[in-house]
């Protein structure tokens, strides 16, 4: 195989909602791709638009030089690539699968051990849209490694490499999901008040949307404060809880669970007693980080 047909082919393995979108983008950019997953299904619907069958690991493996995982977890990598270890050698494996850090970790030091390089990547999209303006991958690992196949991989999104700890793409990528988890569940939350209240939600979107673009200012001002311990000011976290008060009766007075809201009071109010018994207030980034009871 030559160098320029080994830059213009890869492997994916691992067919669900987001590896059959990393197919379409490389197919889309002109790219060679083999591909393999356990239904066989999912592999057809890939050949029929141009992709390269794999009926194992293995053929998977020595298809090309890189291979980009999209499977659930990094325990499915081990599983996956244990079928086919003795092709692994001289391979680079590009895994973008979502999981803790030290699990990245201890997932790049197995693949090492075993004759391949790896990098591994955080996929930040809207859902699989991985074409969406707003989506990009997360990147870390081996610099050299990286810069070596960044190329091959750009059609897939825009990358952010963020430096060379094999943890470091699955800190940042588990840290935004920190954010959009709870945001996820709040709309639920604010949506379903509006609708038991008898109005139209619809109606109700386009506030909430232009409510969210002060979030970059709240962000912008709370990561200065929790650089410096985080803010807070005993008044203002009275006020706090009992603002979620009146969030959590807007909700229960139409029959809407408010559980997400009374977690929230529940840190307003940790943050208030732990300022009363320190004599000085208590951020509740403080407390989140664990620096005090």
């Amino acid at each position: 195989m030559s160098e320029q047909t080994a830059s213009r082919s890869v492997s994916v393995l691992g067919l669900g909602p987001m590896g059959q979108s990393m197919v379409k983008a490389f197919l889309a950019a002109g790219i060679e791709v083999t591909v393999w997953n356990r239904s066989t299904a999912k592999i057809d619907a890939m050949v029929a638009l141009g992709a390269k069958r794999a009926d194992t690991v293995a053929e998977a493996l020595d298809a090309n030089e890189v291979s980009v995982l999209s499977l659930t977890h990094y325990d499915a990598m081990y599983d996956v690539l244990g079928q086919a270890i003795d092709h692994l050698p001289g391979k680079v494996i590009a895994n973008l699968s979502s999981d803790s850090p030290e699990k990245a970790r201890a997932g790049a030091k197995w693949v090492r051990e075993r004759g391949a390089e790896f990098f591994s990547g955080g996929v930040m999209s809207a859902g699989d849209n991985i074409a969406h303006p707003a989506s990009y991958i997360f990147y870390s690992g081996p610099k050299p490694v990286f810069d070596a196949h960044a190329e091959l991989l750009s059609p897939l999104s825009p990358q952010e490499y963020l430096g060379a700890d094999d943890g470091l793409a699955q800190v940042f990528y588990q840290a935004l999901l920190t954010i959009f988890h709870p945001w996820l569940l709040a709309f639920d939350q604010a949506t379903a008040v509006i609708a038991k209240s008898g109005h139209d939600i619809a109606q109700f979107v386009p506030f909430a949307v232009r409510a969210s673009e002060a979030f970059p200012y709240f962000m912008e001002q709370f990561s200065v404060a929790n650089q410096n311990g985080g803010w807070a000011d005993l008044a203002s976290l009275r006020m706090m809880d009992a603002g979620a008060q009146h969030i959590i009766d807007a909700s229960e007075e139409v029959g809407v669970d408010a559980g997400f809201s009374h977690l929230a009071q529940s840190y307003w109010r940790k943050a208030v007693a732990a300022s009363e018994t320190a004599g000085t207030p208590v951020s509740t980034y403080a407390l989140i980080r664990g620096e005090t009871s």
